[in-house]
C-alpha cells in the first residue's frame, strides 16, 4: 500500500513538520507514511492525515 500523502503535502507546500502539527501526529509517523516503510496504520492516523491536508482519507490512497 502506497500513500499519497508526500504528493498532496508538497502540494501544498507543508513541510513534514507543518502537517504532523496540525495533524495531531508525530513527523516520524507521516515520514514512515510519506516513504511506505509504515503501511499499517489506525484510520484515526488516516483521518487526522487527511483532514489536515483538507481531503478524503480515500483520495491520499494510491491507486
Amino acid at each position: 500500500m502506497q500513500y499519497k500523502i508526500k504528493m498532496m503535502r508538497e502540494k501544498k507546500k507543508m513541510t513534514q513538520e507543518a502537517l504532523s502539527e496540525k495533524a495531531g501526529v508525530s513527523r516520524a509517523i507521516i515520514s514512515r507514511l510519506e516513504s511506505g516503510e509504515e503501511v499499517v496504520t489506525t484510520t484515526e492516523t488516516l483521518l487526522k492525515v487527511a483532514n489536515a491536508l483538507g481531503c478524503k482519507v480515500s483520495e491520499i490512497f494510491s491507486s
